[in-house]
């Protein structure tokens, strides 16, 4: 008997943390149901992870190869090599036209070490921060396991998916906001705010103390007008990108941010504690990515002719609304003729069609069971066969 008491007592050790009971990212699950497709011998056109298939700038690949011969990778300061601070600072005045202290950028493990550096360092316990659905899901997952409670606001048709100043207010006046987060491009819709929408919204948020995040991952993959950064907008924003959606780098997780002054050292403090540094060898290529841009737009060339490819033919497919793609590489489809469940028609679609998409109900837990999620970040034969395929199976 002492020994079960014992036995009981240890197996309560390893009870999950509650703040660890966050959903699954739904895309993984799909990547792995597509992955044991494959292992029998099936093909699966992947359209579930927003990946390029393209590899790294070849810069960036032979930055690295170099640094390995010498052989010694050590730490960098925990803000990250000075010299890739300033290649960044150099691509805001480049890119943007906007002066941005290097002094204000941090590198980071991806967009999403990024995250959780701003999250901590902006809000406390039981702070409310508004997110938009449908969008990234880890918006909110960090967030709750960080302790923090995400405010999901509905965007709808009539403002093309993007936030508006009236909406944050709105919810900030029924129970007051500590932060927003917005991004543009956005994932899923691939809806872009303008100028003058995103002057609006970061205005409406400063005037009512709400701090403002804006993910820029998609910066570059712009096809209906040039995206505007935050960081142009206001030196109160903080502006998180990475190198892993136009530069093509996703596993070499690297990103970083732009800063307000006063959290620069805060989050210094946190990046020594969690992380140390980011991986030496990734800040490398990363710096030397910027000199690769021509193969980079060459492979948004492509992205824009996927995007023609689904724009038509998923509407003979039987696909015939979407959401506004105007950046990005996604389409966010409606489906609900079809299926009032999207996470059982994505997975009918992957066993009958073999073509991998995420259901919206991973973005949108209020009305994402209509919607599926296609990326076209892969060849435009792969996009033009996904077509082929989804047709002869809705048929």
């Amino acid at each position: 008997m002492p020994d079960a008491t014992l036995r009981e007592r240890a197996g309560s050790l390893l009870t999950a943390s509650g703040r660890s009971d966050v959903p699954p990212f739904m895309v993984m699950d799909v990547m792995a149901a597509a992955a044991r497709i494959e292992a029998d011998g099936g093909h699966v056109i992947h359209m579930e992870v927003g990946q390029p298939a393209a590899s790294a700038p070849q810069a960036a690949i032979s930055a690295a190869r170099a640094a390995l011969e010498v052989g010694r990778i050590d730490y960098t300061a925990a803000l990250g090599i000075p010299s890739l601070r300033e290649r960044i600072a150099r691509h805001y005045r480049e890119s943007y036209g906007c002066a941005v202290n290097p002094e204000r950028i941090v590198v980071t493990t991806g967009s999403s070490g990024a995250f959780i550096l701003a999250f901590l360092a902006m809000f406390e316990p039981g702070d409310r921060v508004a997110v938009t659905v449908p969008g990234y899901p880890p918006y909110r997952h960090i967030l709750t396991a960080l302790g923090c409670e995400p405010v999901l606001i509905e965007t709808t048709s009539e403002t093309r998916h993007a936030l508006t100043g009236e909406a944050l207010l709105a919810a900030h006046r029924r129970t007051p906001l500590k932060g927003v987060l917005v991004g543009s491009p956005a994932n899923p819709t691939g809806t872009m705010m303008s100028r003058e929408a995103l002057t609006g919204l970061i205005g409406a948020a400063e005037g009512a103390g709400i701090r403002f995040i804006s993910d820029e991952i998609y910066h570059g993959l712009d096809y209906a007008f040039a995206a505007v950064t935050a960081a142009e907008l206001s030196p109160y924003a903080l502006v998180i990108n990475s190198f892993s959606k136009y530069f093509c780098m996703t596993g070499w997780r690297v990103g970083w941010m732009v800063v307000p002054d006063p959290l620069v050292r805060p989050i210094e403090r946190l990046q020594q504690n969690l992380s140390i540094s980011v991986p030496t060898l990734s800040q490398i290529a990363a710096e030397a990515a910027f000199d690769g841009r021509q193969e980079m737009e060459a492979i948004k060339h492509g992205y824009q002719e996927n995007r023609r490819i689904l724009i038509e033919g998923l509407p003979q497919a039987g696909l015939t609304e979407f959401l506004p793609a105007d950046g990005a590489f996604y389409l966010y489809a409606d489906v609900s003729q079809f299926t009032s469940n999207s996470f059982e028609f994505a997975g009918r679609m992957l066993q009958k069609a073999h073509v991998a998409a995420t259901p919206g109900i991973d973005f949108d837990p209020v009305h994402g069971h209509r919607f599926i999620r296609f990326c076209y970040a892969r060849s435009a034969d792969d996009m033009r066969e996904a077509v082929a395929r989804i047709a002869r199976w809705l048929r």
